[in-house]
């Protein structure tokens, strides 16, 4: 055989190998060195090929596509930069537990660390950031060196899936030419490696008595649920909580705001703004699901009291940036729950009826709307959560849109999968995330801020050609928002615009325009519904633009809290200290 035979036999049987492992879907960029894996994709037809210019975009659109699929998803990009354009998205990959099959190419040994064009040292480019790094041999088909490339195709997807999911790298170096003959026999291989991979867990059971001497002599319980990929979970969730009659402080990624459950707390974020009411809330024991929530609040708790935790978690992991002391259990969220709810004990009613009675009065606050014209951040949700489809996905970008989301988002009927980069929080690749979501023909809705919008705008490349269904709400505070409740923003009179506020004056209009989606820039609340309808049933991308000032939205915000915080603290007197 040729080189060119020989190159076809390589790539081909790893690309099917890959298929038949579980990975139904690559995002390429375009490229010469990595011209063989390219092709074999393309003529191999059985795998779902996506292609993006731009490898940052690419890699946070793959990362889209798994956390819709839950399936692993390969990414292909030529060597050098273009390989190290991946990192951000590897970042939120490694830190959220999504699958992806980074794939690079590479220059042959002989051409690296001599000065050749494109090429870097791609060596554990990702360093601790991928669970394994592999470098491919140059091709050969010998037998052995084809069963070799399935072992390693098989072995990446594998090793992405298992505990804890998340991304792997497969260098490849080649040799020019690059261009394989897939007209040759046995190209794609009839020795599939069907490896079977069985876990078994080793761990002791977890003991109920341990959790039964916890419980006694506490008053004050509360399941905090963080974010949750298993939309399932929710059932034995509240299942608890109804046999201990304890509130659920749900973030809005837990999936658990989805239905309604008398003791679902969707407004805690805003009750404990206030570190008097922390303080006299006097919780004596969490049972946390999942990552830590967004809400600051529950962070400062845990750093300004001592309080005993259960943190169950799929894996064994240590996500308690409180550093305080811990009851772990590890295993599937939903078995733990329901064998916590066997557990015969039962929280006070005075304590649950609180945190109901401040719930309502508190969504009823949430849910005024802005008595003036202007439209708020608020409002912006309030908006999506009365419009979005049934079974359609929201992706929240990060800064502010999720913590209005947090704030403003209470229980739907509607079964909407709750989504955002949450793993590294970042606000780069926001657009090309919510995208991939999309992919997979659910209706994506995405609310994000300007800043971030810029950062991601070449995202929208994807949404032209895919004609994929997204409604993108952008709150256009003209900077970053979220800087003005910190306190960066006691400089205002200075520096604050300058490094912080950051106006960039942009005309998304333009942007629309270029990027070929269609554009909406509503003024008012009934136009904003109107809208959002109209996006729902167009086809491909609609951009809504909600035009909204900082200093208003930072009244408007403090304004609601300390109305909550006044009606709190007189509900809080009327707890006895015994419930």
């Amino acid at each position: 055989m040729n080189h060119e035979q020989v190159l076809a036999q390589y790539v081909g049987h790893f690309v099917d190998q890959l298929f038949h492992s579980g990975v139904k879907q690559v995002v390429i960029s375009p490229g010469s060195r990595s011209t063989p894996l390219a092709l074999a994709f393309a003529n191999y037809g059985k795998v779902k090929v996506w292609v993006d210019i731009d490898e940052r975009s690419a890699g946070f659109f793959a990362l889209g596509i798994a956390k819709e699929s839950k399936e692993p998803v390969a990414l292909l990009c030529s060597s050098g930069t273009a390989a190290a354009n991946y990192f951000p998205a590897i970042i939120e990959s490694h830190y959220s537990r999504v699958p992806l099959i980074v794939l690079t190419a590479d220059r042959p040994h002989e051409l690296r660390e001599i000065g050749a064009p494109q090429a870097i040292d791609q060596i554990k480019l990702f360093g601790e950031y991928v669970k394994q790094f592999q470098e491919m041999a140059l091709p050969e088909a010998t037998p052995t060196m084809l069963r070799y490339v399935r072992n390693q195709a098989d072995r990446a997807v594998q090793v992405a899936l298992t505990p804890m999911s998340g991304p792997v790298h497969v260098n490849f170096p080649f040799r020019e030419p690059l261009v394989p003959d897939f007209s040759g026999e046995n190209v794609w291989g009839s020795d599939i490696t069907n490896s079977s991979h069985t876990s078994i867990r080793h761990e002791k059971e977890w003991d109920k008595h341990e959790i039964e001497t916890i419980l006694k002599e506490k008053k004050r319980v509360v399941i905090i649920a963080g974010p949750l990929s298993d939309s399932t979970v929710y059932s034995s969730i509240f299942h608890l909580a109804e046999n201990w009659n304890i509130p659920i402080l749900a973030d809005p990624l837990s999936q658990l705001r989805n239905g309604s459950n008398s003791h679902l707390i969707e407004s805690y974020d805003a009750l404990m703004k206030s570190k008097t009411i922390r303080d006299r809330l006097s919780i004596d024991l969490i049972i946390r699901f999942g990552a830590m929530p967004v809400a600051k609040p529950i962070h400062q708790l845990m750093n300004e009291q001592i309080i005993p935790q259960i943190i169950v978690d799929e894996q064994v992991s240590f996500r308690n940036p409180s550093h305080q002391s811990a009851h772990y259990i590890y295993g599937p969220p939903s078995e733990v729950a329901e064998g916590l709810a066997s557990i015969k004990w039962r929280g006070s009613e005075g304590w649950m009826q609180w945190w109901q009675d401040l719930n309502g009065r508190a969504i009823s606050i949430l849910s005024q709307r802005n008595t003036t014209a202007l439209l708020t951040e608020g409002d912006a949700v309030l908006g999506i959560h009365k419009e979005i489809p049934e079974q359609s996905i929201l992706f929240a970008g990060n800064s502010m849109p999720i913590r209005d989301l947090d704030t403003f988002w209470i229980s739907s009927e509607k079964n909407i999968f709750i989504s955002a980069n949450r793993g590294a929080n970042g606000i780069d690749g926001i657009i090309s995330t919510a995208i991939g979501m999309a992919a997979g023909g659910k209706r994506v809705t995405l609310i994000i801020g300007d800043i971030s919008f810029l950062h991601g705008m070449n995202g929208l490349l994807l949404a032209k050609r895919y004609k994929l269904p997204i409604t993108i709400v952008v709150v256009n505070n003209n900077g970053g928002g979220i800087f003005s409740f910190l306190p960066q923003a006691k400089d205002k009179e200075t520096h604050f615009d300058l490094l912080f506020g950051t106006p960039q004056e942009v005309e998304f209009e333009k942007a629309a325009e270029m990027f070929g989606v269609a554009y909406e820039q509503p003024t008012d609340w009934e136009a904003y519904l109107k809208a959002l309808r109209q996006s729902y049933k167009r086809e491909g991308c609609t951009i809504i633009e909600l035009q909204t000032t900082r200093d208003h939205n930072v009244t408007w915000h403090r304004e609601k809290w300390q109305m909550i915080e006044s009606i709190a603290t007189e509900r809080l007197k009327e707890i006895k200290n015994e419930s």
